[in-house]
């Protein structure tokens, strides 16, 4: 398969790609590591396929082989994330030092082949005991959060020039808490709500400390999807205005406008709602989008699917989401629909205007299967392209993140979905570069040099 030259990017864009420590590190009790929420649900024969994921890619141990890499692609970034369990066992308390020592080992080497370390404090593993006494559903996890991000902050700051604190927060709340589908199996429906205010501030509670330790250039990814209305009815309307604000704006808002899309909402959420709303929306240096694909939404019905999750919706909730059709759609099923970046990142530069800071692509990717995947080729140049027209319309983005640099356990999927530029034998942790790896290659040296591609 061969693409035409992409169109040159600003000056200094970020190429880069991501990981998160559950999905990549295993070494599940290694060097005084805690268990996670997420290692808890695994045991529980929660991952489909039986995916072992204490072991994940052995990138705990091949380390210092991705980092490489990551050098060979010409990354200059790299998104890992850091294992709050791995650093502070008992979410509180003690600090594992030996665990701080694996991420200063790889912060120097990442350092060392000039890729800029961009953790993610938060990537959805919660330590165990903090989610048996309620996780996110109690205030205390937001300050031990803070407490956690200042740890890290201390050690790695004087090396780390870009910070993510949370990822994905409205993931963590719809299949976490609400519908029970993640870690830690919670089907609270909305009275999930509680979880989300105190996500949203412990991210606001982790710029503080970040900021505090001496870091700076702080953001957070955020999932956001364009939502489309299924049908012409009240009901249906009704139901994708009420996805569109629980998915999109429920987290973007407070963080960004310091208020929540509804009253009604803040009139739910716990504590001294106005006064933790002035530490959530602290400003930001930059915002971070994750982009997979839109979302069809109407009233609920019998035959309602969550495309993204590939779950039923319970018959409570008051709206209930369809498959999207598109001539393209990737292993997951997921439809392929890159304009849906560009209408993403137009409708977030009208919605928050100059309170929107610059932009980072912090994932985008798709699952496919095999070596010469020439698929994954045409849906990331499809969506630089459509990223492209974004920065044209005025939209200030700054960098791309792949997901992801190797195939990796794909939460409940496991090892089903293969993600990576890089494929994963899961057999023998051996790594083979796949086709989109050498276009991404390439593509990233054309920009360098100035060709375009």
């Amino acid at each position: 398969m061969t693409t035409s030259p992409l169109p040159a990017f600003p000056p200094g864009f970020l190429w880069g790609a991501s990981a998160s420590a559950f999905q990549t590190e295993g070494a599940a009790d290694a060097e005084g590591k805690g268990p996670s929420g997420w290692d808890a649900f695994a045991a529980q024969g929660r991952i489909k396929d039986g995916a072992d994921a204490s072991r994940g890619t052995g990138f705990h141990e091949r380390y210092r082989e991705d980092v490489a890499l990551l050098a060979g692609l010409g990354a200059d970034a790299f998104r890992f994330s850091v294992s709050w369990p791995r650093v502070i066992p008992g979410g509180s308390g003690p600090v594992n030092s030996r665990g701080l020592d694996f991420y200063d080992r790889l912060v120097d080497e990442l350092c060392a082949h000039g890729i800029t370390p961009a953790p993610t404090l938060y990537h959805w593993d919660t330590p165990l005991p903090l989610d048996e006494a309620g996780g996110w559903l109690r205030r205390e996890t937001a300050q031990r959060f803070a407490e956690y991000a200042a740890v890290v902050a201390d050690r790695l700051a004087d090396r780390v020039p870009m910070w993510i604190t949370i990822n994905e927060p409205a993931e963590v709340i719809l299949l976490g808490y609400a519908l029970g589908e993640h870690a830690p199996g919670k089907q609270l429906l909305f009275d999930a709500l509680p979880a989300a205010h105190h996500q949203l501030l412990a991210h606001g509670l982790a710029v503080q400390a970040l900021r505090a330790a001496g870091a700076d250039n702080i953001g957070l990814a955020v999932s956001h999807s364009p939502v489309r209305t299924a049908g012409t009815s009240d009901e249906d309307r009704f139901g994708a205005e009420l996805y569109d604000t629980l998915t999109n704006w429920m987290f973007a808002d407070p963080i960004l406008t310091g208020a929540y899309p509804d009253e009604d909402f803040a009139t739910l959420m716990p504590g001294p709602v106005a006064e933790d709303l002035a530490v959530i929306s602290a400003p930001l240096d930059w915002y971070g989008v994750n982009y997979y694909q839109p979302m069809l939404v109407g009233a609920p019905a019998t035959d309602a699917l969550d495309d993204f999750a590939g779950i039923a919706m319970p018959a409570e909730l008051p709206f209930g989401i369809r498959r999207l059709e598109s001539e393209q759609r990737t292993a997951f099923d997921w439809a392929v629909v890159p304009d849906g970046l560009r209408e993403l990142l137009v409708g977030l530069r009208d919605r928050f205007g100059d309170r929107l800071p610059p932009i980072h692509i912090t994932e985008n990717g798709c699952s496919y299967d095999g070596i010469d995947d020439q698929r994954r080729i045409a849906f990331l140049d499809g969506h630089l392209r459509a990223l492209h027209r974004a920065i044209d319309a005025g939209v200030d983005v700054r960098g791309y993140f792949t997901w992801s640099l190797t195939d990796n356990i794909e939460w409940v999927e496991g090892a089903s979905q293969r993600f990576g530029l890089v494929h994963i034998d899961y057999d023998t942790l051996e790594r083979t570069p796949k086709a989109s790896y050498a276009w991404y290659r390439d593509a990233i040296a054309a920009q360098r040099a100035g060709s375009g591609n």
